[in-house]
């Protein structure tokens, strides 16, 4: 059993053990500050647009915004603009969320306390409480601070949002004939933020606010852990590459132009031209579209993302630490098993386990008799024994129709059967039974009962001619839809670590009931100690740890993720926080979790089912996938853009693109990078997990391929330029042939990529070819354009480039879903 230190110092001397403080220790006392679990901060927004501004995504969005504004390019700007505002917004609802998190973890503390001072009892708001404080707590309420237990008996605990564990926890006043010891069992020890369930308690305080370990938990989980994703990175590298190539061929554009003797205006409108053509912003917007979408596609599973690039990690999650209780498991103690004794049946043992619970406690083993059990007689209460560890059993008389007595008695199973004239053969199969129950993770009780125990009411607790009704075994019992969301888990390469507070046995029960480790699990049992790094370390299969405290998750966490795993954390608990933060996505139970979990987590399941996460990282892969798609049309279409924009004029011929067209261009390029890509629906099996990699969109093979590829399409689009009739002579012949094999690249692109497996798809493909086609043929719109109608050979050159790019585009799709 774990003990802790007891901080004599912050104690003022007192005359007994009894003794409450008086008015002047109070105000000496005050000097640990105010029970609070942490002083409200509030930043303003002021300081919520600078934080979010340090983003270098933003930072590019506006200067982005900012040039096409300078160039007289105000819808390009406004677009920008608009891309910024829910990202702002997505910021804001952030910075609120952290201080309603705060809210929510202080709503888990008592908001008043029954206290002795001066020598009376009275009632004072919680945050007043100081250590010395003499407190009184009823059952049902929670405790106000961190404290010892100086008096109460049959005391039981619900700390299961504090540690996990989902059984009530023992407790017992710590027996006090003088000085405080300076070290105290945990079993002496009551911890803010937990519920006492049964008995009336005690309780000398010790730590108050943030010193509680309930204030470490809120203090870790107000740590700002925000910062830019892996796959923001990824983009931010890939924009800054591409801006940078598109201002240095801008400058030598102008500079060849120049030379050529063109003139000031010639170079700035061929550099202009350049620059609108080549800037991509439409990376980060098509990003921030794609992330809007999974939002709503992960809310229609009933996933709830509360920060959007959440939708991101939740894709390339490799591992998933899972809390079990109140995740894996109900959260609520059920009767699972019966097993009456001969003579009795299943009736009978309910009704007898019935009597031996009092119908108002707090203890969810007694509640969940009464439920069980059928209509039990209204007969009169004559005396209450209440469990004491001393005695561990819990006995009720009864005087029943007719004045008989009736003594009911449960309790744990050695004991009750030591009451019970059992031969000792029949006693040993009884306690085989226990194990067998205990070895499947149930917490197991014997109930016995006695008749005539007399005709007054008894004084002493009734200690011998008990006769055994039975064994009564509880359980938390696994969600329904676990085990098969598991096993998808595990055939996708996604490794899942269970992680409770709760018992051990119980622990690796629940682990080979849902399916970890093939039935044969490998969990771990941690101590105080326990260095989890070098656990780990050891080697070996890890499919669980049990006793572990919250800070014993984040270690958890980060040593995965120092193995390369990319981790989620589900949990529901105050426990849980400090992982969900941790985490690289943090998933909470809407419905059972505390509000504490769901406001620090950026990805809350409203329907609290493990197999939603499952179906959630399989949106988001998907969604993963459809954005690198989506970049990909946008480096096939962007390359021979660029290449025909900046090498056409250096040949010293007439701009390919004037600025009507690149707006037109821009026209079709970006409601199709947006859409015709967003809702693609998977195909296949779920793509295994990749552990250990950066993220990034292509691998080197992809890329050569994506380079190659335009390379080839820039080459057509600058030899249909050239080699269109009298290309100097016939310049808006020339451009004509090269829109038009620029928007048939841009249609092929999507038929390949996308397979047209989408009417959005199909939509944006013709669209694109309607458009060449009705722009350059019809006369009005081509003379506005400056182009020249196109012959039927020419329509013929550029069917064969449709069908030509629709089939390398879809050969570079099959390999960047492999």
């Amino acid at each position: 059993m774990s003990q802790r230190p007891v901080p004599l110092d912050r104690l003022p001397d007192l005359p007994d053990a009894g003794a409450g403080l008086s008015r002047a220790q109070v105000a000496a006392q005050q000097r640990w500050g105010t029970n609070d679990i942490v002083s409200s901060e509030s930043g303003g927004w002021r300081q919520v647009l600078r934080d979010s501004l340090r983003d270098p995504m933003l930072g590019f969005l506006l200067l982005t915004a900012a040039l096409f504004g300078a160039l007289g390019q105000w819808t390009e700007a406004l677009t920008l603009l608009a891309a910024i505002v829910p990202l702002l917004a997505m910021d804001a609802v952030l910075h609120r969320r952290t201080q309603a998190s705060s809210a929510g973890l202080a709503s888990r503390l008592a908001s008043h306390a029954r206290v002795l001072r001066d020598g009376e009892w009275q009632t004072v708001p919680a945050r007043e409480l100081v250590p010395g404080d003499l407190v009184e707590v009823p059952p049902g309420d929670h405790i106000p601070a961190d404290g010892l237990l100086v008096g109460g008996e049959a005391l039981q605990a619900d700390e299961s949002t504090l540690t996990g564990e989902s059984l009530p926890v023992v407790k017992r006043a710590l027996p006090v004939h003088g000085p405080l010891p300076d070290r105290a069992d945990d079993v002496h020890w009551a911890s803010a933020g937990t519920r006492l369930l049964t008995g009336q308690a005690r309780l000398r305080v010790m730590h108050t606010g943030a010193d509680t370990r309930y204030g470490e938990i809120v203090r870790s989980a107000r740590v700002d852990t925000q910062g830019r994703t892996p796959l923001q990175q990824a983009i931010g590298g890939l924009v800054r590459g591409l801006l940078g190539l598109a201002v240095a061929v801008c400058l030598v554009l102008a500079a060849v132009r120049l030379w050529q003797g063109h003139g000031w205006v010639d170079a700035l409108l061929s550099a202009v031209t350049l620059a609108v053509a080549a800037l991509p912003e439409e990376f980060p917007v098509v990003y921030t579209f794609f992330l809007g979408v999974g939002v709503f596609r992960l809310a229609r599973r009933k996933a709830l993302v509360r920060r959007a690039v959440a939708v991101e990690n939740i894709g390339r999650v490799s591992c998933i630490v899972s809390d079990k209780t109140g995740t894996l498991t109900a959260g609520a103690l059920v009767l699972a098993h019966l097993q009456p004794a001969p003579g009795c049946d299943d009736a009978v043992l309910l009704e007898r386990a019935a009597r031996a619970a009092r119908a108002d406690s707090g203890d969810p083993m007694d509640q969940a008799l009464h439920a069980a059990a059928s209509a039990v007689p209204s007969d009169r209460l004559l005396a209450t024994f209440p469990f004491t560890e001393a005695r561990r059993r819990e006995t009720l008389v009864w005087q029943c129709d007719g004045g008989a007595m009736l003594a009911c008695s449960k309790g744990a199973p050695e004991t009750m059967l030591a009451l019970c004239a059992l031969p000792p053969a029949e006693r040993e199969a009884w306690l085989a039974r226990v194990d067998a129950l205990a070895a499947g993770g149930h917490k197991v009780i014997a109930v016995a009962w006695r008749d005539g125990v007399g005709t007054e009411t008894p004084q002493d607790e009734p200690s011998d001619g008990f006769r055994l009704a039975g064994l009564l075994a509880f359980e938390d019992p696994v969600r329904y839809g676990v085990r098969e969301a598991l096993a998808s888990c595990l055939a996708a390469g996604i490794r899942v670590v269970m992680c409770t507070g709760d018992h051990p046995r119980t622990a690796t029960a629940v682990a080979r009931d849902i399916g970890l480790g093939a039935g044969d699990p490998r969990v771990l049992a941690l101590g105080p100690e326990a260095d989890l790094a070098a656990l780990l370390a050891e080697g070996g299969r890890l499919d669980g740890v049990a006793r572990a405290t919250p800070a014993q998750k984040v270690e958890l966490v980060q040593a995965l993720q120092r193995q390369g795993e990319l981790v989620a954390v589900t949990g529901d608990g105050v426990n849980d926080v400090p992982a969900l933060r941790a985490a690289d996505i943090g998933v909470a139970m809407g419905e059972r979790g505390t509000r504490s979990a769901r406001e620090v987590a950026p990805v809350v399941l409203l329907d609290d089912n493990f197999g939603t996460l499952v179906a959630a990282v399989a949106e988001g892969r998907q969604l993963f996938q459809n954005l690198r798609l989506a970049f990909a049309y946008l480096l096939l279409i962007h390359m021979p853009l660029v290449v025909g924009a900046a090498l056409i004029p250096m040949l010293g011929l007439p701009l390919l693109f004037l600025p009507l067209h690149i707006v037109w261009l821009e026209l079709l390029i970006h409601p199709t990078a947006m859409l015709a890509f967003q809702d693609l629906p998977p195909q296949g099996p779920l793509a295994a997990a990749v552990r250990g990699q950066p993220a990034r969109f292509f691998a080197p093979q992809a890329w050569w391929v994506i380079l190659g590829l335009g390379a080839l399409m820039s080459a057509a689009l600058v030899g249909g330029y050239l080699l269109a009739p009298g290309p100097n002579a016939d310049a808006p012949h020339a451009r004509a042939m090269a829109l038009g094999l620029l928007t048939a690249i841009s249609a092929a692109a999507v038929i390949g990529l996308t397979g047209l497996r989408r009417p959005a798809a199909r939509w944006a493909a013709l669209g694109t070819l309607a458009s060449g086609v009705v722009l350059i043929q019809w006369p009005a719109s081509s003379r506005l354009l400056e182009l020249a109608p196109l012959h039927g050979s020419d329509w013929g050159l550029i069917v064969v480039a449709l069908v030509a790019v629709s089939l390398a585009a879809a050969a570079l799709a099959r390999r960047l879903k492999a």
